[in-house]
């Protein structure tokens, strides 16, 4: 863990942070975000102490940094720049084999890491392992660069604007590199942007920063779903989510308090329900409120006992989806299945809501019209 306490940072007269606090949780992406001299840059470089704090402390997994040899924890940090850093005289080989050189480890272990690091950054080691810097483009020196912030099995990568100099196309080939690795080895990687889409795209954890304070610590869902106040929804963009599908969930556009009826009652009074509440099918629950059927006009018109009970004549196979399935998820489902709703379950199979044709369609369409009024 990585852990800001009471941080005060000061040029001359100038305070750029000032009782900060802050904890990065093993092996989460944190992306620090925000305008131009919010302190991002200089959180980042706190860390591995190429900038030391006024006054706090930084704790990396509870020992205070500062008792720490300056040399050794930059060697013991993976650290990512906009630039690359890579030495223009070395080869690719030698530029990542550099750290794990100088921290003294085995040469048959260095060349092994070699090999594994260029291969987990999308690079052939045979085709780019002895050409230099000046023959690599952008896209591949940053791939190099970020290979050698794993070079030590540095445990923490540090990344200031890496990809942001980048083409578009390469930097989201980067992107997905990158998500694609942190999921696989799950190294704490503190990253900073000024692009909400690349926070959106890598983040486990954002940090919404503005004048040296966090305006919002949170999962890229719940900021883009509850911005904590205007300045946070401003700088996100307002309905940010609906360019986001696949954070959008069930729980998101269902009904929260669908139709139901109970298995006890008859047929009469099933039809009555459905006439009152101008509907043509009931979900049916228990008294624990787990779905165990449904009932439709259609169904009910075809017995003449009406005194018959709903349990006696339902559908006992309700389908049903979890809340947490997502908006392009859910459409699939409705197309494979050709029916107008969907009840929503937890894993308990208690009834949370119902996602129909007709509200996701609602839902969608006041979106598009809101979105486009903006405009």
């Amino acid at each position: 863990m990585i852990e800001f306490k009471n941080i005060k940072k000061s040029y001359k007269n100038n305070v750029i942070l000032e009782n900060f606090n802050l904890k990065i949780e093993d092996g989460n992406l944190v992306v620090l975000i925000g305008s131009s001299g919010c302190g991002k840059t200089t959180l980042l470089k706190m860390i591995n102490r190429l900038h030391e704090a006024t006054s706090g402390e930084i704790l990396i997994d509870g020992k205070n940094i500062k008792d720490m040899d300056p040399i050794k924890l930059r060697r013991s940090i993976g650290y990512v720049i906009q630039q690359t850093g890579l030495f223009p005289h070395m080869t690719v080989k030698e530029n990542i084999e550099i750290i794990p050189k100088l921290m003294g480890k085995p040469e048959e272990e260095i060349s092994k890491k070699t090999v594994e690091l260029l291969t987990m950054v999308g690079l052939s080691p045979e085709e780019y392992m002895d050409r230099y810097p000046v023959e690599l483009s952008g896209g591949q020196q940053q791939r190099i660069g970020v290979a050698r912030a794993f070079a030590a099995d540095a445990e923490i990568i540090l990344m200031d604007e890496p990809f942001s100099a980048l083409d578009p196309i390469t930097r989201a080939e980067l992107q997905e590199e990158l998500f694609n690795i942190q999921r696989e080895y799950k190294k704490t990687i503190v990253f900073v942007t000024h692009d909400m889409d690349e926070a959106l795209n890598l983040a486990d954890m954002i940090c919404i920063l503005k004048d040296g304070k966090i305006l919002q610590y949170d999962t890229p869902e719940n900021i883009l779903k509850n911005p904590s106040g205007e300045y946070v929804e401003e700088f996100v963009g307002k309905n940010k989510i609906w360019t986001k599908p696949e954070m959008i969930k069930a729980v998101d556009v269902m009904i929260s308090k669908p139709i139901t009826v109970t298995p006890k009652r008859n047929l009469l009074q099933a039809s009555q329900i459905m006439r009152e509440k101008k509907v043509d099918s009931l979900l049916v629950v228990n008294k624990e409120n787990r779905l165990i059927g449904y009932i439709t006009l259609e169904l009910i018109r075809k017995f003449e006992n009406k005194n018959l009970s709903v349990e006696e004549v339902m559908n006992v196979e309700p389908i049903c989806v979890c809340g947490e399935i997502t908006l392009p998820e859910l459409l699939e489902v409705f197309n494979n299945l050709q029916k107008g709703y969907l009840p929503v379950c937890d894993e308990a199979g208690k009834l949370q809501g119902l996602v129909t044709r007709s509200s996701l369609i609602s839902v969608l369409s006041s979106q598009y019209i809101e979105m486009g009024g903006n405009n």
